[in-house]
């Protein structure tokens, strides 16, 4: 039962659909009104009723999205959550730039509504945290999210090569979101009816990345049939052997046909490359064909690392919360010292690590409010160096090493603290464990596969640490609707 008994008005013209979510708020023990057409409520707001809106979009005739300007102007604190059958990406926009809290697509879980509804009615009602409450739920919904300088240069640079079929080379750091825009270009471009089809070549075995592009000699096919009439996707592009380069180039280039059995035609692929690595200096080294880096380098796009993007921390620290939300884990919200704590650290995992983070956090930690203690209890600094340097990464083992020095230098301040190995292993173990619980969303037996661990053996190791396992919620059986 909520400790404020609060109104919530319902507008749907399913009549199924307005009694299960009446239903569902009654049992929580709110008031509610419910309605088939938008007159109805726009009456009722105009008498100053109701503490939150649930609408459907389009009710017989009406369009709720031509009447949200006149909500917002009339009651501007009243949270409206939409609900539309119309589930793209261009509708959940357009809900959060009209100053929706919350946007659902249809078929739904009750579930899923009654949540974005305790988050409405429990945050703060000022203008400038329903725009960020509403960016975050557009945010979430998107496969790019920042409005820094950085990432506006990049979609404008996506928004150009969309309309082409040019082969396309994206560099930066890892984790920086390569691949989402390389789904981008393909999901908006010209071959979106075709597939998308990812080959990570670091991942694959040197000896087997011709096989896996271009088929075996069992006959099987290669991810170049594939993607036939949509885009390849080559990730760390430089792991590529010279001889797997040079057919590559010959593909690329139309000197080898790669034709698909099933038409008898030769494919037509777009290619998307990626790479975290200079490749100018590699073809110096003699280890990346020079001609396949022009055939590849048409149109190049490096993505900004996130510490050259620090003001789009809080928008995506935000939606990361929405889809930790969403995939099952402990809803939270974060205050603003504990996003101006996120903005000085370094970010060398770069956007991945963040999300890391925050899923991390959601897993680990009861309280509902994120603060800066919590952030600057998880977050692990990484190494000193000159400012605007670009440092080597620094190993497990130097890490150990720095510390080491500390504990044995001169000063008894720094003294070892006694049983050392035990106190190593802790500040070692912990970590290790929380992030692999994290990455499992808590399930222990994935993780103890993970670690290479009997699963009592890490059961007793997480209970002789004294941590404290947030484990995936369970959603309660709903109907879906």
């Amino acid at each position: 039962m909520p400790t404020v008994e609060k109104k919530i008005l319902i507008a749907d013209d399913d009549s199924s659909m307005r009694l299960v979510l009446s239903q569902a708020f009654m049992r929580l023990g709110h008031q509610v009104r419910a309605t088939g057409n938008v007159a109805t409520l726009m009456k009722w707001i105009g008498e100053g009723d109701g503490d939150l809106i649930v609408s459907d979009v389009l009710m017989a005739e009406d369009n709720v999205f031509d009447v949200l300007p006149r909500i917002r102007k009339e009651r501007p604190k009243l949270p409206v959550i939409l609900i539309s059958g119309q589930n793209n990406v261009l509708t959940a926009i357009n809900a959060a730039e009209a100053g929706c809290f919350e946007y659902i697509a249809k078929p739904f879980n009750v579930e899923d509504v009654l949540s974005a509804a305790r988050r409405a009615l429990s945050s703060p009602t000022d203008p400038e945290s329903a725009k960020a409450q509403a960016r975050a739920v557009r945010d979430e919904r998107l496969p790019l999210i920042g409005r820094s300088p950085p990432m506006q240069e990049v979609y404008r640079a996506v928004a150009k090569l969309v309309r082409t079929d040019l082969t396309v080379l994206l560099t930066g750091e890892s984790g920086t979101g390569k691949e989402l825009v390389a789904r981008v270009l393909h999901d908006m471009g010209r071959r979106r009816a075709g597939q998308f089809v990812g080959v990570n070549l670091a991942a694959t075995h040197a000896e087997r990345v011709e096989a896996k592009l271009f088929g075996g000699d069992d006959g099987a096919g290669g991810k170049l049939i594939e993607a036939d009439g949509g885009t390849l996707f080559l990730d760390e592009i430089d792991g590529m052997s010279l001889d797997a380069q040079m057919r590559l180039l010959r593909v690329i280039d139309g000197s080898e046909a790669v034709v698909n059995p099933r038409t008898n035609r030769r494919c037509s692929i777009r290619v998307i490359a990626a790479t975290t690595r200079d490749l100018r200096g590699m073809i110096q080294q003699g280890l990346f064909r020079e001609d396949l880096f022009f055939r590849l380098n048409v149109a190049p796009l490096r993505l900004p690392p996130l510490r050259e993007r620090l003001d789009d921390i809080p928008e995506l620290s935000r939606a990361f919360l929405l889809r930790a939300a969403r995939e099952g884990l402990p809803t939270k919200t974060i205050d603003a010292t504990a996003l101006e704590r996120l903005k000085l650290h370094r970010w060398p995992g770069n956007v991945r690590e963040l999300e890391n983070l925050i899923r991390r956090i959601c897993a680990m930690h009861p309280d509902d409010l994120i603060t800066a203690r919590i952030i600057e209890r998880e977050l692990v600094e990484a190494p000193p160096g000159a400012e605007g340097v670009e440092d080597e990464p620094e190993t497990l083992s130097q890490v150990v090493e720095r510390k080491l020095a500390s504990y044995f230098a001169d000063d008894p301040v720094s003294a070892p603290p006694p049983a050392l190995y035990d106190h190593l292993l802790d500040q070692l173990e912990r970590p290790l464990f929380r992030m692999t619980l994290a990455a499992t969303r808590g399930n222990q037996l994935r993780a103890a596969a993970l670690l290479g661990l009997n699963r009592n053996t890490l059961r007793k190791k997480i209970e002789d640490r004294g941590m404290e396992v947030m484990r995936r919620r369970r959603r309660r059986s709903q109907p879906s609707t």
